[in-house]
């Protein structure tokens, strides 16, 4: 895998470009208790890689949730804010990386399921923001992660053939949407996703357990 073979790079952003997997189970837990409802113990495996909107109204169905799915939403965003500003750190070698794409002249893109509010926060907070050319919520899309639809927005907006886009991942659900979309795949490690490795690597063209070293060609 040489950088240099691509017009850009795309990120996932939670569990991908920053450390945050486990914050937003740690939300989901928190945001039902205080609901007086215990959180189902396969309960992130359920969501996968729901947009932000579409796992506001699987809450809302599921738990027969009396308020609105905008409500569930900005409750999330309030519950969530301080944690991505304070708590969050970018994943180890990401960086670089991320220097070594704008110094080749590669461009670079976020395709999450989070909130645009959020996504901009994390990545404000990390001084980075400026350094990615197209950024786009699950919010922004008609169909999530595993479809191909925000891949395929963010590879149109940056003017890339989506053969000629690498995208780093690490859930199933969104290295099936990057695939889906005729993309080169990186599954990358987080302590959250990893039971399942094995399917990741298997679906995956690749698979790091961190950035360092993809500075190279």
């Amino acid at each position: 895998m040489k950088l240099n073979d691509y017009e850009a790079v795309i990120f996932d952003l939670d569990g991908s470009l920053v450390d945050s997997m486990w914050m937003w189970k740690a939300i989901d837990v928190e945001y039902l208790a205080g609901h007086g409802i215990e959180a189902p113990s396969t309960l992130q495996k359920d969501i996968g890689g729901r947009s932000f909107v579409e796992t506001a109204v699987y809450f809302k169905e599921r738990f027969n949730l009396k308020d609105s799915v905008e409500k569930i939403g900005d409750d999330w965003n309030k519950m969530a804010w301080d944690k991505y500003t304070s708590e969050v750190p970018l994943k180890e070698g990401v960086s670089d990386l991320l220097d070594k794409c704008e110094e080749s002249g590669i461009k670079l893109g976020i395709a999450s399921s989070n909130s645009t509010e959020l996504i901009k926060q994390v990545l404000s907070s990390h001084g980075i923001m400026d350094k990615f050319q197209s950024i786009k919520s699950g919010t922004q899309v008609v169909k999530g992660k595993p479809a191909p639809d925000i891949y395929l927005t963010v590879a149109d907006e940056l003017g890339a053939e989506p053969s000629k886009c690498l995208v780093f991942e690490d859930l199933v659900d969104g290295i099936k949407a990057a695939k889906n979309a005729g993309m080169t795949v990186v599954a990358v490690s987080d302590d959250y996703s990893r039971h399942s490795d094995d399917l990741k690597k298997e679906l995956a063209d690749d698979y790091i357990e961190d950035y360092w070293g993809l500075t190279e060609g």
